[in-house]
């Protein structure tokens, strides 16, 4: 980029008094990587301009929860598959199976096919929580997303050893160094890439961290003035086993040990005091409100099982700060906007909400006042230049009327045609600049081969790739 660009558009998505609002036919200018103008025309002088007339202009969108270092890996496995034994849920079984026949090669693979997909599909902020912060921090960098990163902890993990109950296997200590490496690396990393690589913690979930280990990490969150995520209210058998230990909710727990804040992302809180998997009673949103904690709702990890959030629009009605995340494959925020805003009115049986405007704000100005941004997830002066832009002539865009409703309900991958992160081009006529995707797809390719051959040992009954996850159809033969 010159260092000041005006950008001609056919349609901006701006930011005024304090919502987006619709420009057409105006201009966008970028000095360095801050956005400096926004309007109908500009006066001043500029060192190049960029016809965009036939782009839709947006504000980036903000993934505020991923796990790159093993999600591409879900896609082939997870689906179709989930015992009725844990409600459902993967976390307890397929999920230690894929994680203990990943090798190191494996989860690097992950991660540089993560940095395509997130471009290719719309995220130009991710929250990542993972295991190797130093290589996705690199990768970040080099493909030039902004990235927010954590190294999780925990105090013990989940187990069955029958395929019917969870067990719990406690190392306190091993919690309590992997809190001090996770102080550290952000520490360490915190501001790269002209601010663009950032640390936020990350204790794993609520039910795997003793009350001592999220204590000390709120403490933290409150020093450094950092994102604290944690998996809260995801599963049934969590849920049981919160109430079980305190004869409360798991929101409510969080609550009486002093957790909840406004720095807070709550990864799913899918089953809550209300809901019918849970049919426990209380009123979870109203603490999360109260207390200006967000939530990171990510709606295919539980949609591809059968189950939903009940639903997306009470929250937000509730004053919920909601966000949008990827969490598994795919990670495309372009699906995450459609699935959020479709099973949303399925689940409150209305079409009128969780709507187009909804489900954008959750991915975009939601995501920055959790992170407490003000130069995110807007167009306006003063805002990082972190924009896509949409083909508005594309078959999937056509006929082009409404833009936020054409790219939440219409809008295919193929259509967003350009990214920029931090004034810089990621993404020029659909081609990720930084990053050779062949060669990504092709390594990731490999390491699923690897995992699904070491598929085993992980697993409570021993069983291979093909028990735990059967092929579709059978072999041909002959």
């Amino acid at each position: 980029m010159a260092d000041r660009t005006k950008i001609e558009a056919g349609t901006i998505v701006g930011f005024q008094d304090g919502e987006h609002r619709i420009l057409g036919n105006g201009c966008v200018v970028v000095e360095g990587n801050q956005v400096i103008h926004v309007g109908k025309d500009f006066a001043g002088q500029v060192d190049l301009t960029v016809d965009a007339k036939d782009r839709v202009i947006t504000p980036g969108f903000i993934n505020t929860h991923s796990h790159l270092a093993g999600s591409p890996l879900d896609k082939s496995f997870i689906e179709d598959r989930g015992r009725r034994q844990f409600s459902m849920s993967g976390l307890v079984e397929m999920l230690p199976a894929r994680s203990m026949a990943m090798d190191r090669e494996g989860l690097e693979a992950c991660v540089d096919y993560s940095m395509a997909e997130l471009l290719r599909t719309g995220t130009t902020t991710v929250m990542e929580i993972g295991g190797i912060g130093d290589y996705t921090a690199d990768a970040a960098e080099k493909a030039g997303l902004r990235a927010y990163i954590a190294n999780g902890y925990r105090s013990g993990r989940w187990l069955t050893r029958d395929g019917k109950s969870v067990e719990y296997d406690w190392d306190e200590q091993a919690g309590v160094e992997g809190f001090n490496a996770a102080v550290e690396f952000i520490e360490r990393v915190d501001g790269r890439a002209n601010g663009r690589i950032k640390g936020f913690l990350s204790p794993a979930q609520i039910d795997t961290c003793t009350e001592e280990l999220l204590r000390m990490s709120r403490m933290a969150s409150d020093e450094m003035q950092v994102p604290l995520a944690l998996h809260t209210s995801q599963s049934v058998f969590e849920f049981d086993e919160m109430t079980k230990r305190h004869g409360m909710t798991p929101v409510e727990w969080l609550e009486s040990i002093d957790f909840l804040s406004d720095w807070n992302i709550l990864g799913h809180v899918i089953i809550i005091s209300g809901s019918s998997w849970a049919q426990y009673g209380g009123d979870d949103l109203a603490i999360l409100a109260r207390h200006g904690s967000s939530v990171a709702h990510c709606v295919w990890v539980f949609a591809r099982r059968g189950i939903a959030m009940e639903s997306f629009p009470d929250y937000i009605d509730r004053g919920v700060n909601m966000t949008l995340g990827t969490d598994t494959s795919p990670q495309s925020m372009i699906e995450g906007l459609r699935w959020t805003a479709v099973v949303g009115k399925i689940m409150c049986r209305d079409s009128q909400r969780s709507t187009a405007a909804d489900v954008f704000n959750a991915a975009t100005i939601n995501g920055a006042k959790m992170l407490h941004r003000e130069d995110l997830g807007r167009i306006a002066p003063g805002a990082k230049a972190d924009m896509l832009f949409w083909d508005a002539g594309s078959t999937f865009m056509v006929p082009y009327r409404d833009a936020i409703k054409n790219i939440v309900y219409n809008a295919e991958a193929e259509d967003l045609r350009e990214v920029m992160i931090d004034g810089e081009w990621v993404v020029r006529e659909n081609t990720v600049l930084n990053v050779d995707e062949r060669a990504a797809a092709k390594a990731l390719q490999f390491a699923g081969e690897r995992m699904w051959a070491e598929m085993g040992p992980g697993d409570w009954a021993g069983r291979g790739a093909d028990e735990l996850s059967p092929q579709t159809f059978k072999a041909f033969e002959g």
